[in-house]
């Protein structure tokens, strides 16, 4: 597109600093303006005047992910996934010419997939874990403003991301670091040790250019499922980064939670 677009986050641990903006050449757009910001905190007044209300798009991804983290600090999750969103839910109120308020969700609402269950974008939501709870209370936010604010909205349940700059704590960087490393990969699987847990990995650029699609063409009020083509176990996938970079796989399959992840259909 020739959009202006303008960035804020918080530059925490996940993001390396500004390193992969840097390294996509991004900062050199004149198009792209990047604001260091913490969403848990309103808009500062400055921010908003620089920015300026002539703002037609919102996409709301910024949120904590890692699930095992959330159980290790429920609070930050709670305080950080909701308060993030009030506050761009409330600034987003500030802006006349707003066409869209796009909020990023995960599949991870739905709760477990028994049974090879594909769940719709409309379906409960059962969160097994305090991140997905954390998103799952912002989508109802998100709707509640909609309904009483008229707020411009659309909603994504998106599956496993994966791409280039990933940080390290997702699977396929950590498996990739292990596996150079020749260290052990720990397999996430059913309790009998013997079936690995499965995903629909999706690449970043096939997200960017579904939210493109959706902001261009979707329904306000709707929400939509952006899942990968192909389910693929965690043994799979680690058994082909193995084969990728001409080393052994040495890993445990390990019974944890994560594996009742929700599956969607798109």
């Amino acid at each position: 597109t020739d959009w202006n677009i303008i960035i804020l986050d918080k530059l925490s641990y996940a993001s390396s600093g500004l390193d992969r903006l840097r390294d996509t050449s991004c900062l050199d757009n004149k198009r792209i303006k990047v604001f260091t910001n913490d969403l848990i905190n309103p808009l500062p007044e400055g921010l908003k005047k620089e920015i300026g209300e002539n703002v037609n798009y919102i996409v709301h991804m910024a949120a904590e992910t890692h699930v095992d983290n959330s159980i290790k600090d429920p609070a930050l999750f709670i305080r950080n996934n909701i308060d993030s969103t009030f506050n761009m839910l409330e600034y987003a109120r500030g802006l006349p010419n707003l066409e869209t308020f796009f909020y990023f969700s995960t599949d991870e609402v739905f709760g477990p997939a028994l049974n090879g269950k594909l769940f719709k974008e409309w379906d409960r939501h059962k969160p097994t874990n305090p991140y997905s709870a954390s998103k799952s209370a912002a989508e109802q936010i998100c709707i509640a403003y909609e309904n009483t604010y008229k707020i411009p909205l659309m909603i994504v349940n998106v599956m496993n991301a994966f791409g280039e700059r990933q940080h390290v704590e997702k699977f396929i960087p950590l498996c990739i670091k292990k596996v150079l490393n020749d260290e052990k990969v720990f397999i996430h699987s059913y309790p009998d040790k013997k079936r690995s847990g499965t995903r629909f990995y999706i690449h970043g650029r096939n997200i960017a250019n579904a939210v493109l699609f959706l902001i261009q063409n979707g329904t306000l009020g709707e929400k939509y499922n952006i899942s990968g083509e192909r389910e693929v176990s965690n043994l799979e996938m680690a058994q082909l980064i193995a084969k990728f970079v001409g080393k052994e796989l040495k890993y445990e399959m390990v019974d944890f939670h994560i594996l009742t992840q929700g599956r969607i259909q798109a």
